[in-house]
């Protein structure tokens, strides 16, 4: 590779997060994104379906740099004639990074089961597969290296000496996921979940110049949640996710505070939350968000505390997440189950 365009996917890889967090899309608000934490997350929640959608831009106050959006989608049902549940779910994501436009595009159907482990209270262990088409593709018409300066400065009409002509790659793309969650008590409003997914375990390739030694590392990712009521009306909800990929790994966690607005706090017509995630020598990132049932709005923003604050001038990322959370009127909903996986 050429040293001009290596500088071009090195800065790609270093705003990122970080040059430790460069191969993985994320987003801070990775609790609106649980598919890509792990599809054994897929469910999870009081409802028969459930859509997610999250767009993120970031870096823009220096640079061209990124534009993603994560839309997923979660249908549940009961199976068998135990307290046993069936999630059929789907993840896309689109991302677009950089002058050279490098565009990443998934498709990853999901499949989580979810299997009771007690008659008397939830306690559930999820089983989930998620694997799919991903393309990468760049604009070469963007693509600028040393080799077209000359003695006046940039001369676009000189080649640029790259030698790959496919300027998009297509791959399949696995991951697997387990995850267990529970009451912590007989309050049914105190629940926790654990769970740990292992993303591309077929290392698929991922390199434009075809390069058989070049794949995507496998990650680990260890994800965690609590939610404790404090009275009726208010509660804690506390998330965080560990990832490791290749020698790089990532730390993020925080916590939501909730207050139910309304007369009955079984039915609340609003829930407003605030909070704020630590990324962990990286950003800063304030939570609000607002639940209408059946629908949620959440907004966040990086604020920058890595090496590169001062080029950023410690701006970081702006998210806007919409999501949709209901039942669905059939025969097998999960409306009246005594026993649900739910968080």
């Amino acid at each position: 590779m050429r040293p001009a365009l290596l500088k071009y996917l090195f800065i790609l890889l270093l705003l990122r997060g970080g040059i430790s967090y460069a191969q993985d899309i994320h987003f801070s608000q990775f609790f609106e994104a649980p598919l890509l934490r792990n599809p054994s997350l897929a469910g999870i929640f009081n409802g028969d379906i459930r859509v997610q959608g999250v767009y993120r831009d970031q870096w823009n106050s220096f640079t061209n740099a990124y534009r993603s959006g994560s839309f997923n989608m979660e249908y549940k049902q009961p199976i068998g004639r135990q307290d046993d549940f069936i999630t059929m779910g789907l993840q896309t994501v689109y991302d677009k990074a950089g002058s050279v436009a490098l565009t990443t595009t998934q498709i990853l159907p999901a499949l989580n089961y979810h299997k009771s482990l007690n008659s008397d209270r939830n306690m559930y262990l999820s089983l989930g597969f998620m694997g799919g088409l991903v393309q990468k593709r760049l604009d070469r018409s963007r693509v600028t290296t040393n080799n077209q300066y000359d003695g006046n400065g940039y001369n676009p009409s000189l080649p640029d000496g790259e030698y790959f002509t496919d300027f998009k790659q297509n791959y399949w793309d696995g991951s697997v996921g387990m995850s267990f969650n529970s009451n912590l008590s007989s309050n049914e409003d105190n629940t926790f979940f654990i769970g740990a997914a292992y993303h591309h375990f077929n290392r698929p390739l991922n390199s434009f110049y075809k390069d058989p030694t070049i794949g995507l590392e496998p990650k680990w990712v260890f994800s965690s949640g609590v939610k404790l009521a404090i009275n009726e009306y208010s509660f804690f909800n506390l998330q965080g996710d560990y990832s490791q990929q290749a020698g790089s790994q990532e730390v993020v966690a925080g916590a939501l505070y909730g207050h139910k607005l309304g007369d009955f706090p079984d039915d609340p017509q609003y829930i407003i939350y605030a909070g704020a995630f630590l990324r962990w020598r990286d950003a800063l990132i304030p939570v609000v968000k607002i639940d209408f049932r059946p629908m949620s709005v959440a907004i966040s923003y990086d604020v920058n505390v890595s090496q590169l604050k001062t080029a950023s001038m410690g701006r970081g990322g702006v998210e806007l997440s919409v999501s949709y959370m209901g039942f669905l009127d059939r025969f097998n909903t999960t409306r009246d189950a005594v026993r649900c996986p739910r968080f």
